[in-house]
């Protein structure tokens, strides 16, 4: 009889101090955002009754009492957040204070997708650390494992999402490419809520830490990285690169799974509701709201994978352009692209998975996942033999399903082993 499995653990349970003190500091700043919407929409009913406004109407701000009440309610709410993180500082540790739970992580992890560039901004004890692990322990890129040997396997998440996630339902692709192909699993952890370039520079600096630290020489990077670690591999790739990092010419192999290459229309969309609210006097100061989105969800709306994509741009601008330099895949690496589609089979009419109606996962549509664009100096230019459609899997599934675990093994076992096999 199989053994009963443990209740889940409350996402409290191992609730830390630094967490209370950084969601003391969150409640004051959304304080201080619903005070000023609500001066905004004050602001626009004065101006479209005739009434005098004062000299802050273009940034929404009220004069006389009115404007004292709201400037009130922003410096009380200020106040209130440093006094009580000044409180909670002077607490006792609890026993537990340096535990953490699968739960409690991937709540952090889906704040810091949605709020992450401000949380880093803010110094927020919340914001997450870029950092390697392995079985949800963190790996010191300067004190690496000792049973390493010279084949390390990357895995790199998605947005607002961790490193424990890549064991979803039973399947864990790192753990079960290391055990049939001879790898060592790392998986990172990273802050999805900061622009892709940002978190690839930093990726490409803690892979030269850690090949320069391995205690065997290493002659073997692979990476799977899913959603938006794909960008954010691409990026740290050309950043090495021109930098002229040893780690580059080591790299062997990319899987991409479900990587929005020219972007994610719910991004999109999001940009959209932006705009419209922006066009009346009585629903601009709501536009505030999208503006919430971090940088690394905004990246998302056409890829953007190079610091000089996004140069020029403000990501709430009335531009909707993509603006983006063509990037080629990282040259002397074999790259493989993996899609999915929700459909359960492909259509009858054309079966190819460049059909323009086929739908996408949920997230990433296929064409954006395989690369694919219009315009062809923005071709990736996968072989088709690298390329893989699976169907009747959302987003999500790509991180469990058994097909797809099976695709990467067949496109990572060396062609001779694959030879023997048969």
């Amino acid at each position: 009889m199989p053994a009963a499995r443990p209740a889940a653990q409350p996402t409290t349970q191992h609730l830390r101090l630094s967490d209370l003190q950084g969601l003391a500091q969150l409640a004051a700043q959304g304080t201080v955002g619903v005070a000023n919407i609500a001066e905004g929409v004050h602001a626009n009913v004065l101006r479209t009754l005739g009434l005098p406004v004062g000299q802050g109407a273009a940034t929404g701000r009220t004069r006389g009492l009115t404007g004292f009440v709201y400037r009130s309610v922003r410096g009380i709410a200020r106040v209130a957040g440093a006094g009580s993180q000044a409180v909670l500082s002077l607490l006792p540790v609890s026993e537990n204070a340096t535990g953490s739970s699968p739960q409690r992580e991937a709540a952090l992890a889906a704040l810091n997708g949605v709020l992450g560039d401000q949380l880093a901004a803010n110094s927020n004890p919340l914001a997450t650390r870029m950092g390697l692990y392995q079985n949800g322990e963190p790996v010191d890129p300067l004190q690496p494992p000792a049973a390493a040997n010279g084949k390390i396997l990357l895995l790199v998440h998605g947005l607002c999402m961790n490193d424990l996630q890549w064991a979803s339902g039973g399947q864990d692709h790192g753990q079960q490419l290391a055990q049939a192909l001879g790898y060592t699993p790392l998986y990172l952890r990273y802050n999805t809520g900061q622009h892709v370039s940002d978190n690839g520079a930093a990726l490409a600096t803690l892979l030269q830490q850690l090949v320069a630290h391995w205690p065997q020489p290493v002659d073997d990077i692979t990476v799977v990285a899913h959603s938006m670690g794909g960008l954010v591999t691409r990026s740290a790739c050309q950043l090495a690169e021109q930098a002229g990092m040893p780690w580059r010419s080591r790299l062997r192999h990319i899987v991409f799974l479900g990587t929005p290459h020219h972007g994610a229309p719910l991004e999109q969309a999001g940009h959209w509701v932006d705009l419209l609210l922006d066009r009346t006097r009585w629903t601009a100061p709501f536009a505030r709201l999208g503006h919430v989105r971090s940088a690394g969800i905004t990246d998302l709306r056409h890829g953007h994978v190079q610091a000089a994509d996004r140069a020029e741009q403000d990501r709430f601008g009335p531009s909707h352009a993509d603006t983006r330099l063509p990037l080629p895949l990282p040259a002397g690496v074999a790259c493989f692209a993996l899609a999915a589609t929700t459909a359960s089979e492909l259509p009858a009419a054309r079966p190819d998975h460049w059909h323009p109606t086929l739908v996408g996962d949920g997230l990433v549509p296929v064409r954006s996942a395989l690369g694919a664009h219009d315009d062809p100096a923005m071709q990736l230019h996968f072989p088709e033999a690298r390329q893989f459609l699976a169907t009747g899997v959302n987003h999500m599934q790509l991180l469990s399903d058994a097909g797809v675990a099976q695709q990467m093994l067949h496109w990572l076992t060396p062609a001779t082993t694959r030879s023997v096999r048969k």
